[in-house]
């Protein structure tokens, strides 16, 4: 598998080494050790998420205070999606950047997202089904929700008919006003065992 830095900071994309022959295909999706080594963070899984969608279905954006924080896996088991991860960690050298993978379900490419950082997918097909592995339990009130249709973070999300949110989401405040709410680059560096002083970049 190829494990690549993206252009937020302490997001990888893993793309799959996939072994087809005439039964299907086979393919590792991740290997927590190679992971870590890239990283530099440890990533113990305690939940699993399952999420279906519609088409034109837009979820997020959702991240999360810290503590308790919370690092995801994202995965696209089934039908396509426009994934973004966004920088929410205020101070961050990337705050407020986001970058874009297409998810399907036969590529099987992931996307490992830090704790601090906010996530969002469209669905660009029908039955679209997506795994998240998360590295903590989900703790009511320690939600973080920014509006996906942000024009200040002017995220890349084709034109076409009007997507389909939840209340909650629809409802999320814009970036600039949930400052109050995001946790500090401060605060992640420390849960990723790192200091200012030895942050030097995108490992």
């Amino acid at each position: 598998m190829d494990i690549t830095a993206m252009a937020v900071r302490d997001a990888y994309r893993i793309t799959p080494r996939r072994l087809p022959d005439r039964r299907g295909e086979f393919f590792e999706a991740v290997r927590r050790e190679a992971l870590e080594a890239v990283t530099g963070q440890p990533f113990v899984v305690r939940q699993v998420n399952y999420s279906v969608s519609r088409r034109h279905t837009l979820r997020g954006i959702h991240g999360t205070t810290l503590p308790p924080g919370q690092a995801k896996l994202v995965t696209c088991v089934s039908g396509a999606v426009l994934d973004v991860v966004v920088d929410l960690r205020a101070g961050s050298p990337t705050f407020g950047r986001f970058d874009v993978t297409r998810q399907d379900g036969e590529s099987g490419i992931s996307v490992y997202l830090a704790d601090g950082l906010g996530h969002a997918f469209l669905a660009l097909t029908d039955d679209v089904r997506m795994a998240y592995l998360c590295s903590e339990e989900y703790v009511p009130g320690t939600m973080v929700d920014i509006d996906a249709l942000d024009p200040d973070l002017a995220l890349p999300w084709p034109r076409g008919p009007e997507v389909i949110r939840s209340a909650k989401d629809a409802a999320a405040p814009r970036l600039a006003d949930a400052l109050h709410r995001l946790p500090t680059y401060e605060q992640c560096l420390a849960a990723y065992g790192r200091t200012p002083a030895r942050d030097g970049g995108q490992r």
